[in-house]
């Protein structure tokens, strides 16, 4: 656990150890949960973390280009 300073903005700073283990890079989007008595941080995947097998195998704008294909012809 870390105490960290809010700023006059409302914002604070993620510590260096957190954003190394939990990969958080400039840009990328944390959801802010409100639990009643916490606010909890958690990190939003990004798209390429969520293409699964493909991971490696296939860049992100393929993939994209594969899921639209793939819901044009599906038919229910």
């Amino acid at each position: 656990m870390e105490d960290v300073l809010v700023t006059r903005k409302g914002q604070i700073t993620v510590p260096i150890a957190l954003r190394r283990k939990y990969g958080i890079k400039e840009g990328m989007k944390i959801t802010v949960v409100d639990s009643g008595s916490d606010i909890v941080l958690k990190v939003t995947p990004r798209f390429e973390d969520l293409i699964g097998m493909y991971a490696g195998k296939i860049d992100s704008k393929k993939a994209i280009e594969e899921l639209d294909k793939m819901r044009s012809e599906d038919r229910y």
